[in-house]
């Protein structure tokens, strides 16, 4: 039998875990650096950022869960290492960032990184009928999108 026990096709499904297991490990370093820049922030901003992160990295925490169970979905199993992590991440690492822009630019950039893996695995979930996959990507797409304008206008960018 070519296909999984969901009816996928077994190969696009393979695949597939290896794409998630790739956003799987940018979700991890994107969660830890959160949890560095709620310890560290520093100055004016300090209360409305250390919540903010808090919210950012509780939600993270959801948000690997959810990936991971899908990799196990898929037949695949979840990268579950540091090392694995940061081999597969473009996710940049912050450290020590205590000023409230530097931490904020920092997020931006991570959550740009994670919404191009999430299009270029909603296309490979398209290509392989995957709609359980594909409900995720546009899921996390469109809230990601969200907190980018939210985290621009912060920032006072366009």
């Amino acid at each position: 039998m070519n296909t999984t026990s969901i009816g996928l096709n077994k190969e696009k499904a393979k695949n597939l875990t290896v794409s998630l297991n790739k956003l799987l490990s940018n979700f991890q370093v994107y969660y830890q650096n959160l949890r560095g820049l709620h310890w560290n922030i520093k100055g004016k901003s300090f209360f409305e950022l250390h919540v903010k992160y808090e919210e950012f990295y509780t939600d993270s925490q959801i948000k690997i869960d959810l990936i991971a169970e899908r990799i196990l979905t898929l037949g695949g199993t979840p990268l579950h290492t540091f090392k694995e992590y940061s081999e597969l991440s473009k996710v940049a690492v912050g450290k020590n960032i205590t000023i409230g822009e530097e931490g904020v630019q920092l997020v931006v950039n991570s959550l740009n990184e994670l919404l191009h893996l999430e299009r270029e695995i909603l296309n490979e979930s398209a290509d392989a009928d995957d709609e359980g996959t594909n409900a995720m990507m546009s899921d996390l797409i469109a809230e990601q999108e969200k907190t980018l304008w939210m985290l621009n206008a912060w920032l006072n960018k366009k």
